[in-house]
């Protein structure tokens, strides 16, 4: 199993989004550290997976389809756009593949490739927050859009029953 660590919007959507993954096996939701300039703490997950199963560039490209990977807004703080990487080799993988997927996108990619640091979880009770809350007000209108995206456009990368999460 391998991990890679991604921020970039609400860690309750994030953890969703790849919890619904097959070759995910486990998702930490907190906040994550970087170096230098970036070592606030801001929104984000460590995804442990299995590569055999689900590629870094699929990770990838999933992450950036799922947030706003292309905005600069007022909230970039507290929802940095990253990919955390864990070696020296993990980051030139994941700068690669920033580039590879950069023409796929109308707009310039902002996300970061940077250094993993630290992670402090979320609070327990804030864990799984869509699948254990999937009728509440803030998953109906952030997260199941996300999901939506995942099964129309990475269908063969999502866990068996996906769809019957989703309200009609």
């Amino acid at each position: 199993m391998v991990k890679i660590a991604l921020g970039g919007g609400c860690h309750w959507c994030t953890e969703a989004v790849f919890q619904s993954i097959n070759g995910v096996d486990k998702v930490e939701q907190g906040f994550v550290s970087s170096t230098g300039k970036q070592n606030e703490f801001s929104e984000a997950i460590i995804v442990h997976y299995q590569p055999i199963t689900i590629s870094l560039k699929t990770l990838i490209e999933i992450h950036l389809r799922t947030h706003k990977s292309t905005s600069e807004h007022s909230m970039r703080k507290k929802y940095r756009s990253a990919i955390y990487t864990f070696s020296d080799e993990q980051r030139k993988k994941a700068k690669a593949i920033l580039k590879k997927l950069q023409p796929s996108f109308n707009e310039i990619l902002i996300t970061k490739v940077l250094p993993f640091n630290a992670f402090r979880p979320s609070l327990t009770q804030f864990h799984n927050y869509y699948y254990n809350n999937p009728e509440k007000p803030f998953c109906q209108s952030y997260i199941d859009s996300k999901i939506k995206l995942l099964l129309t456009q990475f269908r063969e990368h999502t866990k068996p029953g996906l769809a019957l999460h989703i309200k009609k």
